[in-house]
């Protein structure tokens, strides 16, 4: 089993020619004004899951092949980037927000936590495509996918549009969600309802 991380002390390895492998590149040549370099993880494929937690933005697109793309110097916050068994785990607790860019060939499931904004850039084309949202993470997200399930728990906030073939709908009722430009042939919705720590489910079509 093959675990790909990168930390601080990676990076500065990679920097110092300590290592013996790359695991990233730094590209300068478009950075924009205020000095933005970007780094681009080349270790990282087949990827079908991606779990972000902390204050991150992340941006996933679909792709002929999988890509990772990280913004602001994420070497130097406290920030893990790790790829395992097909799962993506991006977190950081900076105060300044990380941002990713992810391709991906197969992305399957989206699942965010505390406050990380998660928006699709294009069109994600799915056969089954599953986002789970916690905390005050948010989520916004153009799909054509066969059959989409969406939790959206706590205070999380998701934004949908495109189309899916069958929606499966479950959200909190602190939760927001916008589906008004999302057709779905077959929707399942659910509004859970917490009360002495059990969960109530109220179908809603």
């Amino acid at each position: 089993m093959k675990t790909a991380i990168l930390t601080l002390a990676t990076i500065a390895s990679i920097a110092l020619g300590i290592g013996t492998k790359t695991y990233a590149t730094e590209n300068n040549g478009t950075a924009k004004s205020n000095n933005e370099v970007s780094t681009v993880l080349v270790n990282v494929s087949k990827i079908s899951k991606i779990e972000v937690r902390g204050n991150v933005e992340l941006y996933v697109s679909d792709g002929e092949s999988d890509q990772v793309k990280v913004y602001n110097k994420y070497y130097e916050q406290s920030a893990l980037v790790q790829s395992q068994n097909g799962v993506l785990r991006i977190t950081s607790y900076a105060g300044q927000k990380l941002v990713v860019w992810i391709k991906a060939a197969d992305l399957r499931a989206i699942t965010a936590y505390d406050n990380a904004e998660v928006k699709s850039f294009g069109k994600l084309n799915a056969i089954e495509l599953d986002v789970k949202l916690h905390d005050n993470a948010s989520a916004k997200l153009e799909m054509d996918a066969y059959s989409a399930n969406i939790t959206v728990k706590d205070r999380a906030i998701a934004d949908l549009s495109g189309t899916a073939g069958q929606l499966n709908l479950k959200h909190d009722v602190t939760a927001s969600v916008n589906k008004y430009n999302l057709k779905a042939a077959t929707l399942i919705e659910n509004k859970i309802i917490v009360a002495n720590n059990n969960e109530l489910a109220m179908a809603t079509n």
